[in-house]
C-alpha cells in the first residue's frame, strides 16, 4: 500500500503495517538518512544488515536502525506462522549520521494498563534512542480500562490502534485505525482488549 497523500505528519514519514508470510521477507535493500523502528505485533522478525548485525525479535520487542550515510538491510520471517509488525520511519534531525543498529526486548507486564516509553530522543529515558525529537509509547489495556495521554503545547502525536477497539475523546477506533492529535489531552477507554501505539513529537510548523 502506498498513498502519497497520506505521508508526513511532522517528522513521522510513514508507518507500514506489514504482514510477512512464513519463510518469506524482504531481501537486502538500501536506506539512507532515515530513523527506522520496527515493532513486532505477532510472530518473529529476523534482521540482517551490512553492518554485520543479525538478530531475531518477537511480540512487543523493538529493532532500531539509523540509516545515516547508507546501509543495506533485510527483514525475514523464518518461522511458519505470519509475522505482523509496524515499521515506522522518522526523518532524522540532520543528514549523514553514521549508520547504527539496536534492539530491545521489553516485558509484556511493563505495558499492561500503563504507558511504556519504548523509543525517545537522545536526551530521553527510553532504552532505544533516535536522532530526532520524538517519543514512542505503547500500552495494552484490558477491556473497560481507561488511560490518559497529554499532548503538550507545541507538540503533536499520532496514535495507532494496533489491536482491539477503543474510544478516544468520543472517537471510536478499530484495529489498524490511526488518529492525529495536536496540543490536546486525550482519554482512551478500551472497548475490548486494546494494544495502542502513540508517537509524540514537535508540532509541525
Amino acid at each position: 500500500y502506498f498513498n502519497i497523500d497520506n505521508m508526513n505528519f511532522g517528522v513521522l514519514r510513514v508507518i507500514n503495517d506489514d504482514l510477512i508470510e512464513g519463510k518469506t521477507g524482504f531481501d537486502l535493500h538500501p536506506h539512507k538518512d532515515m530513523e527506522i523502528v520496527s515493532y513486532v505485533v505477532d510472530g518473529e522478525l529476523t534482521h540482517g544488515d551490512t553492518m554485520g548485525n543479525k538478530n531475531t525479535i518477537s511480540r512487543g520487542h523493538v529493532q532500531y536502525m539509523s540509516a545515516g550515510t547508507g546501509v543495506y538491510h533485510s527483514e525475514h520471517n523464518l518461522g511458519d506462522s505470519i509475522t505482523r509488525l509496524l515499521q515506522i520511519w522518522v526523518v532524522p534531525d540532520k543528514k549523514d549520521y553514521k549508520p547504527a543498529y539496536g534492539d530491545y526486548r521489553f516485558n509484556a507486564e511493563d505495558r499492561k494498563n500503563k504507558w511504556l516509553n519504548i523509543v525517545s530522543s537522545k536526551d530521553g529515558d527510553a532504552p532505544i534512542k533516535i536522532n530526532q525529537d520524538a517519543n514512542f509509547y505503547v500500552v495494552e489495556l484490558d477491556e473497560g480500562k481507561e488511560i490518559d495521554f497529554s499532548v503538550e503545547s507545541g507538540r503533536q502525536a499520532y496514535l495507532v490502534q494496533i489491536e482491539g477497539s477503543s474510544i478516544i475523546n468520543d472517537v471510536e477506533l478499530d484495529e489498524r485505525d490511526g488518529l492525529e492529535v495536536v496540543e490536546e489531552n486525550i482519554l482512551i477507554k478500551a472497548n475490548t482488549k486494546s494494544h495502542i501505539l502513540v508517537i509524540e513529537m514537535k508540532k509541525s510548523t
